[in-house]
């Protein structure tokens, strides 16, 4: 089972994210995207997810900025990181190292589909 980690703050995306993974067999960790950048860095560590689902827009935290904290990470640089967002900024989040990006509002089969793909379960 993937373990997926969801990097959200938005309450009702956070639920239906977390509730459509786990119907497909995620095990998922739910994670406010409120926190600072070193808690959620270190709940990365503690929970060392196979996939972090990643919001570019959170309150407090540009995801790009967190995607960046990841990859100087020595100990999380190699995670997969999906990032989303409502704008289109794919080359963006590549350029910054995320390894795929989809954009919102997207279709619960393509988040699954693609999180399946980015972690090499459908390869």
């Amino acid at each position: 089972m993937r373990k997926v980690m969801l990097i959200e703050d938005d309450p009702t995306m956070l639920s239906l994210i977390r509730t459509l993974l786990e119907i497909e067999g995620f095990q998922v960790t739910p994670l406010n995207g409120d926190l600072k950048i070193e808690r959620i860095l270190d709940a990365l560590r503690k929970e060392k997810p196979d996939l972090i689902l990643v919001d570019v827009h959170l309150r407090h935290t540009n995801g790009i900025d967190l995607l960046r904290a990841v990859r100087q990470d020595s100990e999380l640089k190699s995670m997969t990181v999906l990032m989303s967002s409502g704008m289109e900024l794919g080359v963006q989040c590549r350029e910054a190292g995320a390894d795929d990006f989809i954009l919102k509002p997207f279709m619960p089969d393509e988040l699954v589909h693609k999180i399946r793909y980015t972690t090499r379960e459908e390869q």
